[in-house]
């Protein structure tokens, strides 16, 4: 029984999340508002994966067709050691778990065009503006706008991301919730003249990776240098000029392409400098505000699974809510239903890094033994991250609509 008539909703953010939780609570009935502080959905990026049960959604959704067409199709991935020597060469699938010919692997602006396509002429889209003041009365909440708009809701949604404002509105500031894995991250994008396609390369050191990732053949690729820090960089936050001093002073060595890809990351426009962190909340509502995405639950981009959780979550919120009388029923079985599943995809990214990002010298050099002896199972981590995309089995909510 669908109990959606005459509720309006509000989400905040318009990337992954925000999206498809606009798409299936319009398909239920509810009347929703997306506010988003950017000018339009963001497009280009880098590529992100939709595995197991994500998968599922977002076919639920009919939007295999425009996302198998914009899939990248990552072939390789080669791992290099300290001097740019080759180790080893592995699919994609044998690391992170995924089913060759069944996953999808695409930019995230083309996964977030596709589903703001799917309901930008049904849901209204307020871009450019963001939420000031959040004020929950018991009956509604009262919101207003930072662009001086007011207007109450029956229910707030925020799927803002990992530094959520939404969240800060109703459950206070990010420090308790916030836990810093431990790594820092420098992404840009620079020439492609290695004449990259369809593959990444990675070059390590204990602690530290640099790689390089080209989607298909293009001018430019991507480069992330990653690297694991025991305290935060809270005072370069602000400061790109600071930014770009900390990278470079990590990664003094003039072997491999490591010189080539600081000078790209002093000359970018487009630097994404962010710590490797997840949001532990203990409870994911508070009265009739609730969060999605990683605003609730971020796996961090080691765990390779943000996208893929924020999809499978907003179908579960979406759901619970149109099934449901009354919102605190329907927000304590949505995270009742995704919280272990959230949480079995955050452990996928330790403290201990990950098999791409390694960050002892005997972790680093497991990984490097198992790639040359090109084994599977025990040695590859890909059956352990199949089982953690596979985790949930969607609810059935057809009779909602």
């Amino acid at each position: 029984m669908n109990h959606s008539a005459h509720r309006t909703v509000l989400i905040s953010g318009a990337s992954i999340a925000g999206p498809a939780l606009a798409y299936w609570l319009d398909r239920y009935g509810f009347e929703v508002t997306v506010v988003e502080k950017a000018s339009a959905v963001r497009g280009g990026g880098y590529a992100v994966d939709i595995r197991g049960t994500a998968r599922e959604a977002v076919r639920l959704m009919g939007l295999l067709p425009p996302l198998r067409a914009a899939h990248v199709d990552t072939e390789r991935l080669t791992f290099v050691d300290a001097g740019g020597e080759v180790i080893g060469v592995v699919r994609p699938e044998d690391i992170t778990g995924g089913e060759e010919g069944q996953d999808l692997e695409v930019r995230r602006g083309d996964l977030a065009d596709a589903l703001y396509g799917a309901v930008r002429d049904r849901v209204e889209f307020l871009f450019d503006d963001s939420i000031a003041t959040l004020r929950d009365t018991g009956d509604r909440v009262d919101v207003t706008f930072e662009g001086g708009a007011r207007r109450s809701f029956d229910l707030v949604i925020g799927a803002d991301g990992l530094h959520s404002h939404t969240r800060g509105l109703v459950l206070g500031p990010e420090d308790p919730f916030h836990r810093y894995l431990g790594y820092t991250f420098a992404g840009f994008t620079l020439p492609n003249d290695l004449g990259l396609a369809h593959e990444g390369v990675a070059w390590n050191t204990p602690g530290r990776a640099a790689i390089l990732y080209a989607h298909e053949p293009a001018e430019r690729m991507h480069g992330f240098l990653t690297f694991a820090r025991e305290t935060p960089p809270l005072d370069a936050f602000r400061d790109p000029d600071a930014q770009r001093d900390l990278v470079a002073a990590t990664f003094p060595e003039r072997t491999w392409l490591i010189p080539r890809m600081v000078d790209a990351l002093r000359a970018a426009d487009d630097l994404f400098f962010d710590v490797v962190s997840q949001i532990h909340l203990p409870t994911w509502s508070h009265g009739r505000v609730a969060l999605a995405g990683d605003a609730a639950h971020a796996t961090s981009f080691l765990s390779g699974q943000g996208s893929s959780v924020s999809l499978v979550g907003a179908y579960v919120l979406a759901g619970e809510l149109a099934t449901h009388a009354g919102h605190t029923e329907a927000f304590a079985a949505y995270e009742r239903i995704m919280r272990p599943f959230a949480e079995r995809n955050q452990a996928l990214a330790g403290p201990g890094g990950t098999f791409v990002t390694p960050r002892t010298q005997e972790m680093l050099d497991a990984r490097n033994r198992a790639l040359r002896e090109g084994v599977r199972g025990d040695g590859l981590p890909g059956d352990e991250q199949h089982a953690a995309h596979r985790a949930l089995r969607l609810p059935d909510y057809r009779h909602a609509e």
